[in-house]
């Protein structure tokens, strides 16, 4: 994968830098011309944590210039993520933690891709919205792979079991990164990772960061674990909605597939997401319930955002 054309003055000077990289250690001090080129900007910078560019030295990734430009932005996303849930509903506080989330989840609204997807969405929406789909689904789960060692023993033993399921248990047939690849191939669409995060929309790339930063911080374990839970919480019903949508519009029934995968295994990963793996956390670490919320809170939030991004997009009512 190479740099994406660039949006901005932020993400003009950024990406000459990196290119130079190691040779000059990245020194950019540019403001973002908008949220759009900062969104972007912050996309690169983490991926340089998963599978790079082949226009960058690997070496970039640990270039000080380069990560004191992604703390900035992050700083600026976390500031951003936290007023919004500080001005949302407040959270139920029964102090039963697995009953007080999932009413917190179920409670929050939003409008549904996936009902639209099932219901109304033409071949051409659907196929625009796997494209931007793709730029999480081609790593599927490996933005919460980076939180395993920073828990204690009994989440860290089930949110690798949970990981194992996501990862194929083994067989690199049933990875969910590789059957979302091959019904992309099967649809027509272009399954190489990255292909379309030039077209992808701010709130679809910003839902990647978000997800990302989270993963890659020790001091936001537990929201990326909340994060997880309302993730696993609110996907199988939407997967079942969006396999039926596909097939009204005779798609490829490999990426229907897919879709089916997650019918079965979410309806059962969310009792792990937030028993096993949140609730163990919060007993042994009390300290870290209310950022189980707040990451719970983002996942639904950014979902909310993406969907109101793409209905804006089509010229369609939410």
């Amino acid at each position: 994968m190479l740099l994406p054309e660039p949006r901005g003055a932020l993400t003009s000077a950024l990406f000459a830098a990196l290119r130079t990289s190691p040779r000059t250690q990245v020194d950019v001090c540019v403001e973002p011309s908008d949220l759009d080129d900062a969104t972007l900007a912050l996309w690169v910078l983490h991926e340089l944590s998963y599978r790079g560019f082949d226009d960058v030295d690997d070496a970039a990734e640990w270039d000080l210039g380069a990560l004191a430009v992604r703390r900035r932005l992050e700083d600026d996303l976390e500031r951003r993520m936290r007023e919004r849930y500080a001005a949302s509903a407040a959270r139920p506080d029964t102090g039963d933690l697995a009953a007080d989330l999932f009413t917190y989840i179920e409670q929050f609204e939003g409008p549904s891709l996936a009902r639209f997807v099932q219901t109304t969405a033409t071949r051409d929406q659907v196929l625009e919205l796997l494209k931007w789909r793709s730029i999480y689904h081609l790593k599927e789960a490996d933005p919460t792979a980076w939180v395993i060692p920073r828990l204690p023993v009994r989440a860290k033993a089930a949110l690798a079991e949970l990981q194992y399921d996501e990862y194929g248990g083994g067989n690199p047939n049933q990875l969910h990164q590789n059957l979302f690849t091959r019904g992309m191939r099967a649809v027509g669409l272009n399954e190489k990772y990255g292909r379309y995060v030039g077209e992808a929309p701010t709130e679809f790339l910003e839902m990647n960061n978000a997800l990302s930063m989270l993963g890659l911080h020790r001091r936001l374990r537990a929201a990326a674990l909340g994060h997880l839970a309302a993730f696993e919480t609110t996907s199988s019903e939407p997967s079942r909605r969006i396999a039926q949508g596909l097939r009204r519009l005779e798609l490829a029934e490999e990426l229907a597939e897919y879709y089916d995968e997650h019918v079965t295994a979410d309806a059962v990963h969310d009792q792990l997401a937030v028993r096993s793996i949140c609730g163990t956390l919060v007993d042994d670490e009390p300290d870290q319930a209310e950022e189980i919320f707040f990451g719970a809170f983002v996942c639904m939030d950014m979902e909310s955002r993406a969907a109101h991004a793409a209905f804006a997009r089509w010229g369609v009512d939410a």
